[in-house]
């Protein structure tokens, strides 16, 4: 049986929980999975004043999620497995998922790790004398040759791609040749956002498609409501001056003057007059 200190310690580690869970707009939850400790440490720093980490034990977070009685909170509880390192903050969740992903490292993969990227190993030199090397690059798919005393790969080889799973056998050959194919760091696996649970996937953002695709849609926009004659303040001297421009061309071709067309209708006369000279004198017959 637990003593009465002990006890007592963990109502007042729930109160405090409680008190965390009722006084920040999101509540996000990262995996603290192969997180280095250095890593955290540098995180909290830099976000100190932006957002309350700490780790917490599920079973306390359930305790004061019961004991709190809130439908909004108990959506927590989906993810609240593993070790979790909890996080409090008004800073806008997606942003705070940018914040975490640039904080992240690239790290020496281990058997069963996940491909963060596509891993290329290019042609060239591996910088290894012969021997068993040739047999572990061969398994891995990489196709070699010896020259100048060292094994090179012949060709650029794409060993795992992003998302898969990095054998055993790839992680050896990787760490001999200095591939460094996972990302270490936090991410985030849900936010709670006003009643709503943001799955992980959800919060990365790419954010240099997204500034594409937003200035792309900004221009077919614009596109369009010059096509529909839709004023905005972005367009209203793009308007005018197409507006401008047809009413120039119609007046040209109505023949009206103004002060804007006279010189362009004298023009037009006059080239009018021309040709109409030099088919006349074509017409007529040479005495």
């Amino acid at each position: 049986m637990p003593s009465q200190q002990v006890l007592e310690e963990k109502i007042s580690e729930v109160e405090e929980i409680k008190e965390l869970l009722t006084g920040y707009k999101y509540i996000g939850i990262a995996s603290l999975h192969k997180v280095r400790a250095a890593q955290l440490q540098a995180l909290k720093k830099n976000l100190t004043s932006k957002v309350y980490m700490r780790v917490l034990k599920n079973s306390l977070i359930k305790f004061a999620i019961e004991d709190l009685g809130k439908d909004d909170l108990k959506k927590l509880e989906d993810h609240l497995e593993g070790s979790n390192l909890f996080m409090f903050t008004d800073l806008n969740p997606f942003k705070l998922s940018i914040l975490l992903e640039r904080g992240k490292v690239k790290t020496t993969a281990k058997s069963g790790d996940i491909a963060a990227m596509d891993v290329t190993i290019p042609a060239g030199s591996t910088g290894q004398p012969p021997g068993p090397i040739i047999s572990q690059l061969n398994a891995a798919g990489l196709p070699t040759r010896i020259e100048s005393g060292s094994v090179w790969v012949s060709k650029d080889t794409l060993v795992v791609r992003k998302g898969e799973v990095i054998s055993e056998r790839l992680a050896a050959v990787l760490s001999k040749l200095g591939v460094k194919a996972v990302e270490a760091g936090l991410s985030m696996n849900a936010v709670l956002d006003e009643g709503l649970i943001i799955g992980g996937d959800l919060l990365k953002v790419d954010v240099e498609a997204t500034r594409k695709s937003i200035e792309q849609n900004y221009q077919d926009a614009f596109a369009l409501s010059l096509t529909i004659v839709y004023p905005t303040t972005e367009n209203i001297d793009a308007l005018l001056q197409n507006a401008h421009q047809e009413a120039f061309i119609l007046a040209l071709s109505a023949a009206v003057p103004s002060k804007e067309t006279i010189a362009d209708l004298i023009r037009k006369a006059h080239t009018e007059m021309l040709s109409l000279n030099s088919a006349v004198e074509k017409a007529t017959p040479k005495a």
